[in-house]
């Protein structure tokens, strides 16, 4: 037992620069994804977003969703489930929220 700790304590140090130098990139590109996509939206971005919303609730009016690719259709059928999922998951099996 002696002789594995004594491998492990020579070849830690290594293996923990190794994993340093290879993680580097990646938690950089991580970073900067988390700065640019999870920031809060702006007061100027708040009318574009109502004016998209708007432009959505028109266009399911006039009927453009008949005018979709099957494969736009499915795109959007999976974003609408994986939204309705996290709320399941989130609102406790409920999209209302907690019992309290």
């Amino acid at each position: 037992m002696a002789k594995y700790i004594h491998n492990f304590s020579e070849k830690a140090p290594s293996m923990v620069a190794t994993a340093m130098t290879y993680s580097k990139p990646l938690l950089a590109t991580f970073w900067h994804y988390v700065k640019v996509e999870l920031v809060p939206p702006t007061p100027g971005e708040i009318p574009t977003a109502i004016q998209s919303v708007k432009n959505i609730i028109h266009s399911a009016k006039a009927g453009g969703f008949k005018h979709l690719t099957v494969k736009e259709a499915m795109l959007n059928g999976l974003v609408a489930t994986e939204v309705w999922m996290w709320l399941y998951i989130i609102g406790k099996r409920g999209i209302v929220g907690y019992d309290i």
